[in-house]
């Protein structure tokens, strides 16, 4: 495996280990150091870190580790050391990012994680790490460190942002990680899934270097293991291979989870890789991370956290405005739940979305009553999606202006971000189409032009609203939203760039190395 070109011997040293390659063998060693995160200051602890690492390890590349060996001095003292097949350094992930395989050789990374994931030990101790409240405390642990290192790089107001979007999306998100943990998505994994320690073979992917000091750090949402390596693609300018890692992993795990806990666990390994590289700075002697690495780093998580805002979309208009055309698109383009007025308000009554249930300006299924109840339901089917991390759409009218406070009660409740975009055009654009769908007899929605002039003569004004001219070009407007959409949910943080598409929908703006 030494390939030929290659150094007979090499050595790399970490501040925690050496590791010396000779020939076909790598004897991986433990330095007889005490840091915050671990103590091999003796022989037997050091072993008992080896032979821990051997296990561990083991589960993901058997053939890699050979054994847990030993170094021994004409004295008779022994130095325990990890024995494994040595990998060759051309064929690191890291290495071939370029080429153009590569993408094949991602895809058997996701499976092999999937498929280790599928069995990984899943217990009571695994499930405490993914409640929300510890995911939490990992977060403050890692951004309190990084504001207190002298002299660090990253700004406070950097970590500020980063902060305020996690705890944010941490606040309104207690439903959607205790639905992780009843369906088994908590469990003991690798916990360092990087480029550099996975290597592409012929005959599949080998994986290396789990994650073995501290088994807490290595309990964790499955989610958050596959969004290490997704995060370390991204950094290394491969935001295309990242999205398709996290598509091939969901289809074959069978997990599809929210993007927004995607876009959440992604940002929390930016920012945790940004606090080390920032630390390791500190250190004496020469050292490989520059001051801008932690930077963009932070940056990443930030963009990251800024995408995983959870939204409460309301798109409102009188009858004929263009606002449930202008919904199906937008669900297209930034995979929003879509609940509607109209088949809401004929479901309760159990009518289907299409039969016709026409009756007078607020008469019959449009009485005051029945609108109350509408809109009541479709709030409380919202509050359940944006519980779990779903963004939702809601299209109705949203004429009333008590109706639009109930949905901003809503979103200060579960920790959303409410968008509200208001379709707008001349009323007699709104007729012509009203009339052209009658015609067609496939509306939902029962309004003829004298109930839609009698909504537009009621409604209330909405100063709040994004206005959205729907007599123009179909695909302008649609742009014009998802613009409104995105800056909505990020911010004045700015995000850097359009949406991406992970796990078969697009989200969020996809961030570029740079």
């Amino acid at each position: 495996m030494n390939g030929g070109t290659a150094p007979y011997a090499d050595l790399h040293e970490t501040h925690s280990g050496v590791v010396l390659l000779l020939g076909d063998v790598a004897y991986k060693l433990k330095k007889p150091v005490t840091l915050p995160f671990l103590d091999y200051s003796t022989t037997a602890q050091r072993r008992e870190a080896c032979e821990r690492e051997l296990a561990l390890n083991r589960r993901f590349s058997p053939d890699v580790y050979l054994g847990v060996g030993a170094l021994t001095t004409p004295s008779g003292e022994s130095e325990p050391t990890v024995m494994m097949r040595r990998m060759p350094a051309d064929r690191r992930l890291s290495a071939i990012l370029d080429h153009a395989d590569t993408a094949d050789s991602v895809r058997e990374v996701a499976r092999l994680v999937a498929r280790f994931h599928s069995g990984a030990e899943r217990s009571q101790a695994t499930a405490a790490e993914g409640r929300r409240d510890e995911v939490l405390r990992r977060w403050e642990h890692n951004l309190d460190e990084a504001a207190r290192l002298p002299g660090t790089p990253i700004s406070s107001e950097l970590i500020a942002a980063v902060r305020s979007g996690a705890e944010r999306y941490l606040a309104g998100r207690e439903v959607l990680f205790q639905q992780r943990i009843e369906e088994g998505r908590v469990l003991d994994g690798h916990g360092d899934l990087l480029a550099d320690d996975i290597f592409c073979l012929p005959d599949g992917p080998r994986v290396l270097d789990c994650l073995e000091f501290d088994d807490r750090l290595r309990h964790l949402d499955q989610i958050d293991d596959v969004a290490c390596l997704a995060m370390d693609l991204e950094r290394l300018g491969h935001a295309e291979l990242a999205g398709g890692l996290l598509r091939w992993y969901s289809e074959f795990s069978g997990d599809h989870a929210p993007a927004s806990l995607i876009h959440h666990y992604i940002a929390y390994r930016a920012f945790m890789r940004a606090k080390v590289s920032a630390v390791r700075r500190q250190e004496p002697g020469p050292h490989p991370a520059s001051g801008e690495e932690p930077v963009a780093l932070a940056r990443l998580a930030r963009d990251h956290i800024d995408a995983a805002a959870v939204r409460l979309v309301l798109i409102g208009g009188s009858p004929g405005s263009g606002k449930s055309t202008l919904a199906g698109h937008l669900s297209h383009r930034l995979g929003l739940a879509v609940l509607d007025s109209d088949s809401m308000r004929k479901e309760l009554v159990g009518l289907s979305a299409r039969s016709p249930a026409a009756a007078g300006f607020e008469e019959g299924i449009y009485s005051p009553t029945s609108t109350a109840r509408t809109y009541d339901e479709l709030l409380r089917r919202a509050r359940l999606l944006l519980e779990r991390g779903e963004s939702v759409l809601l299209d109705a009218s949203w004429s009333s202006a008590h109706h639009r406070a109930q949905a901003a009660r809503l979103v200060d409740a579960v920790s959303a971000e409410l968008i509200s975009l208001r379709c707008d055009l001349p009323a007699a654009v709104a007729d012509v189409r009203i009339a052209a769908r009658r015609v067609a007899g496939d509306a939902v929605s029962d309004a003829d032009h004298s109930i839609a002039a009698r909504m537009r003569s009621r409604q209330d004004v909405w100063p709040e609203s994004v206005r959205l001219d729907t007599a123009r070009d179909l695909a302008e407007t649609v742009d014009e939203a998802v613009d409104a959409v995105l800056r909505g949910a990020a911010g004045t943080a700015g995000s850097s760039g359009r949406p991406i598409s992970v796990a078969g929908r697009t989200f969020g703006p996809a961030t570029r190395w740079a």
